[in-house]
């Protein structure tokens, strides 16, 4: 490709936030219409990433990049292979129905402009997190979803459970945002390298490293925590408090699967060892169960989705988990099925709420006349979800299925679980599709119509599109799944798909039982709900539970930690500040080095020598002053003796300005002091006495220690070579002790500057404090006659 593709590509990410911008003026103006222009964004970064699904197709890979923060190596790169083009595919192309979707949701809504706004900036995180190659940029936009998805779920934040469940996705996604930079510091400390395209070029450079163990742990934090696996599972459903359009994005091609995309990109470095093939399918089968579980007991139409999405993340983690190359290629075609049918189906479940005024399955029936493009929408996306043919979910289930067949070890576990799994979705798929469209019709709290094209465009692209793939199967292996298939293993592969099989096999048998055990279980849904919602309320605990209750911790700890900290005692505060300086100053000598060697004792002539010694004087009278007043004034004893030896080593700005400094301040304490009713001797206990004793030693010594060995340095003399060749050429001034002070740190003085005089001003406003003289309260005088007085005084 061209340079100037290459450039366009980085416009191309970078796109959705210039619309952000644009949104609410756009909305503003061209009011409902405003989808429209606004949808031509994510239309063009598709066509644009449409362009490389040939050069990608044939094993090419491209980097196009800006410097950004080129003295630390972070540059706005990225990285196009078949696994970005095809997520970039999926965020730009559903993204445009989802924006076009919004336009009709949102129709009229006073915040509308805000929403298509959040809406861009969720995508270009989304965008800039597949193609990232720089690792620091590539966390930048990981947190960046965070971020915009704590605004989208709490769009309306007038409620409660809105600003709830946004509050609990940044929390647990942004704990593990950290989880992954930590990750990312390991592996460019491990390696060297900050540019996921380098680290490719050399996969097996973590796994030799000692540190791939923490490295793996932390990944798996970042991805497990994105993506809802068990135990972090509980705040994608809650989620669904989001507006629906968040929420088809959101589930389909963009956040949730993030830390899938985490996985697979990280798969041919971190992946096909003892470890990654344990705990990956473990976590993955778990969560794969308990969210088709959880999906049976609800009613909510969002919900039953938001769990089936819980159970397809888990599927997609256990199949990655595996590293058997058959398996890789069944989770790649489900990632691309489940996009097209799970946001086909959201936008299913929000047209009915839009038009019906209710999501409860239980409350709806017979809209198929009412709502006839969104029931045959409904249909095709719920036969691909429930793995029929032809469909590209029936393609995919196949092919896993076959993965996890064959793989060898565990693979009557895993293709049992995934066989469970599968029937359960299913059941679901069935729910949404024939429940609310079937039956005699119900009576439903706004009159059922078919909703305006903005509505049903989506759902009915999406599900026609994932029969379009399995109907030009050939072409969708050979230019979407092989490029993809070949960036989870490293090597360059063949994908040969085919929607009709060509002979009986262990794969079509697996299908033919999740069909029939599907069809069996949906029909005793009822029961099966029953029967789940028992066991929950037996079992009553639960992580959605559990994350209140650790919110509720910490906020304790919080709260007992501040009124151990701030209770209001200056005396607290001075220990607490000066015994962690001590400690800053101590503790890393000694666990670094062990004890500390003495630095050796200066050569100090006898009248220098002298200085100190009245000095240490000073610093005696100080400790047996008998009062607080005598304690200042010998205090000023040490300042005067710093000043002293400035002048003695030849700085006598300096030496001047601490006798002023040093005279103001022990004027200024006295003159407070005298203001005070001061006790003549302190009447702490002596055990009060000696940890202040020793944190003020250990201050002091560290200190003394650290200055001393830092003296006995060879001297840098660089930063004094600046200031001697410029001062006069830059600032304009031959002292170079005044032009450093005004010139080269001319905001630093300011901002002290400023200091003293605040400080100054709180020392005249406690000087002229005068106490009022006690007003006595005569009960027979009249209000008047009281108020006079109060005046008086």
């Amino acid at each position: 490709m061209t340079t100037a593709v290459i450039d366009t590509t980085i416009l191309a990410v970078l796109a959705p936030f210039a619309a952000a911008v644009v949104a609410p003026f756009a909305t503003r103006i061209f009011k409902q219409n405003a989808a429209w222009l606004l949808a031509l964004v994510p239309a063009w970064i598709f066509y644009h990433f449409a362009g490389y699904i040939g050069p990608v197709s044939h094993g090419e890979t491209f980097t196009p990049a800006v410097e950004w923060a080129p003295s630390y190596g972070i540059n706005l790169s990225f990285y196009i292979d078949g696994l970005s083009t095809l997520f970039a595919l999926l965020i730009s192309g559903i993204g445009t129905f989802i924006i076009l979707y919004a336009g009709g949701y949102l129709n009229g809504h006073p915040q509308q402009g805000r929403f298509f706004s959040f809406l861009f900036l969720f995508m270009g995180a989304m965008l800039g997190l597949v193609t990232g190659n720089n690792l620091i940029t590539l966390f930048i936009f990981w947190e960046l979803t965070s971020i915009t998805s704590f605004l989208l779920i709490g769009f309306d934040h007038l409620r409660a459970a809105s600003r709830r469940a946004a509050l609990q996705a940044l929390v647990v996604t942004g704990g593990g945002g950290l989880s992954l930079l930590a990750a990312f510091i390991l592996i460019i400390g491990a390696t060297g390298e900050i540019e996921m395209s380098a680290l490719l070029s050399s996969p097996d450079v973590i796994k030799n490293s000692g540190l791939y163990l923490p490295i793996f742990i932390l990944v798996l934090g970042g991805a497990f925590t994105k993506s809802a696996q068990f135990p972090f599972h509980f705040w994608l459903p809650n989620a669904m408090e989001a507006p629906t359009p968040v929420s088809a994005f959101l589930h389909s091609a963009t956040m949730v699967k993030a830390g899938v995309y985490l996985l697979m990109r990280m798969h041919p470095l971190l992946g096909d060892t003892e470890l990654w093939t344990t705990v990956l399918p473990i976590f993955g089968g778990v969560t794969l169960l308990v969210g088709t579980i959880l999906a049976v007991r609800q009613t909510d139409l969002k919900l039953m989705l938001a769990y089936t999405t819980v159970a397809s993340l888990g599927l997609l983690v256990m199949l990655v988990g595996t590293s058997w190359e058959k398996a890789l290629e069944g989770a790649v075609l489900y990632l691309l099925a489940h996009s097209l049918f799970k946001g086909a189906l959201f936008m299913v479940a929000g047209i009915i709420d839009h038009e019906t005024g209710t999501r409860d399955v239980t409350k709806l029936g017979g809209l198929r006349g009412a709502m006839p493009i969104t029931f045959a929408a409904a249909c095709l996306a719920a036969l691909s979800m429930s793995g029929l043919p032809p469909f590209i979910g029936f393609i995919a289930k196949e092919v896993l299925y076959e993965g996890t067949w064959e793989m060898g070890a565990g693979s009557l576990l895993v293709t049992g679980t995934a066989v469970l799994g599968n029937s359960l979705m299913l059941v679901i798929a069935a729910a949404v599709a024939i429940k609310p469209f079937f039956g005699p019709a119900v009576e439903t709290p706004k009159h059922a119509h078919e909703g305006p094209v903005l509505l049903f465009a989506g759902p009915l692209v999406l599900s026609l599109t994932g029969f379009a793939a399995a109907f030009f199967a050939h072409q969708t292996g050979e230019l979407f799944i092989a490029p993809m298939l070949s960036s989870l293993t490293g090597q360059s592969g063949h994908v040969d798909l085919h929607l009709i099989p060509g002979y009986i096999s262990a794969p079509l048998i697996l299908s033919v039982i999740t069909v029939a055990l599907g069809v069996v279980l949906y029909l005793q849904l009822a029961r099966l709900r029953a029967l789940v919602a028992s066991v929950l309320a037996a079992i009553g605990w639960g992580p959605d539970k559990g994350f209140d209750q650790f919110v509720a911790g910490i906020v304790s700890l919080s709260a007992a930690v501040t009124r151990l900290v701030q209770g209001g005692k200056m005396q607290t505060y001075m220990m607490l500040t000066f015994g962690v300086t001590a400690a800053a100053v101590l503790v890393p000598a000694f666990l670094t080095d062990g004890l500390p060697s003495m630095p050796a004792m200066p050569d100090y002539a006898f009248y220098e020598w002298g200085i100190l010694g009245i000095a240490f004087l000073g610093l005696v009278a100080v400790l047996v002053a008998k009062t607080r007043l005598t304690a200042i004034v010998s205090l000023g004893i040490q300042g005067f003796a710093v000043a002293v030896i400035f002048m003695l080593f030849g700085a006598p700005d300096l030496s001047f300005t601490q006798f002023m400094v040093e005279t103001l301040s022990v004027v200024i304490l006295a003159l407070v002091m005298t203001r005070l009713n001061l006790s003549p001797r302190d009447h702490r206990p002596a055990g009060a006495v000696l940890v202040t004793g020793a944190i003020s030693a250990g201050v002091g010594a560290g200190i003394a220690l650290t200055l001393m060995a830092i003296t006995q340095q060879p001297f840098d003399s660089r930063l004094s070579e600046f200031f001697t060749a410029y001062s006069r050429t830059i600032a304009h001034g031959r002292n170079i002790v005044n032009v450093i002070i005004v010139d080269f740190r001319g905001f630093d003085t300011l901002g002290e500057i400023a200091v003293v005089v605040l400080a100054g001003l709180c020392v005249l406003a406690l000087i002229r404090v005068r106490t009022k003289p006690e007003v006595k309260v005569d009960e027979d005088a009249s209000a008047e006659a009281l108020a006079k007085r109060v005046e008086a005084s």
